[in-house]
């Protein structure tokens, strides 16, 4: 009897998880499914369940998707992650890969490729799209003297490209789940890295580098 595959799947939104229900149902029989809708939740059931893969968004209530990678390598947790996000490969599929995700892909996914990153990581292999292995090699030969966003830590990355699409700080401070102070911290710190004066500059700078 072939073995029950198990899923979990860590989104906050539903219609996302249920989607993913229904596409991963169709294609993996017999597979069974949990789900989490904040960090927290996500790293409690990853550590008291045996879990073949964990498909993760990165915006998560409380610890984001970072977060959750880089407590599972810190925990030595065995789970294998996806990470499945609203945000391009551009801006954060480097920094999950080096977290220690096993594969990263957009919300722009068709069921296809969600499909093939699926297959390929239950398979033991890490799934690297073409566009993930083009950057990997630009990290690889730029170290960490790449341009100025990659300067950033994950949190003040997150800000960045927000402000970057017009959202208020307080927006973002929601968003984030995070205080309007803290969010207002990282923007000084974005600003400083990115030499920039206004959040005009902000948005002038992701456009130019084809981050929103």
């Amino acid at each position: 009897m072939k073995k029950e595959t198990r899923i979990l799947i860590a989104d906050d939104h539903a219609t996302i998880r249920t989607g993913l229900k229904h596409i991963l149902t169709s294609a993996f029989s017999p597979v069974s499914f949990g789900e989490a809708i904040t960090g927290s939740e996500t790293l409690r059931k990853i550590s008291g369940g045996d879990w073949d893969l964990v498909i993760l968004d990165i915006n998560m209530p409380g610890k984001d998707g970072l977060e959750v990678l880089t407590e599972i390598k810190e925990n030595d947790y065995s789970a294998r992650v996806l990470i499945l996000s609203m945000y391009t490969e551009d801006q954060f599929s480097v920094r999950c890969i080096k977290a220690g995700a096993f594969g990263y892909l957009s919300k722009n996914a068709d069921d296809k490729q969600i499909v093939e990153a699926v297959q390929t990581i239950l398979n033991g292999r890490k799934y690297i799209s073409p566009d993930v292995a083009q950057l990997l090699s630009i990290e690889l030969v730029q170290g960490h003297e790449g341009q100025p966003h990659e300067s950033l830590s994950d949190r003040e990355l997150q800000t960045f490209l927000k402000i970057a699409v017009g959202k208020s700080v307080t927006k973002v401070a929601d968003e984030l789940n995070l205080s309007v102070s803290t969010v207002n911290t990282y923007r000084s710190r974005v600003f400083k890295k990115m030499n920039a004066k206004s959040n005009a500059d902000l948005t002038r700078y992701a456009m130019d580098n084809k981050l929103i």
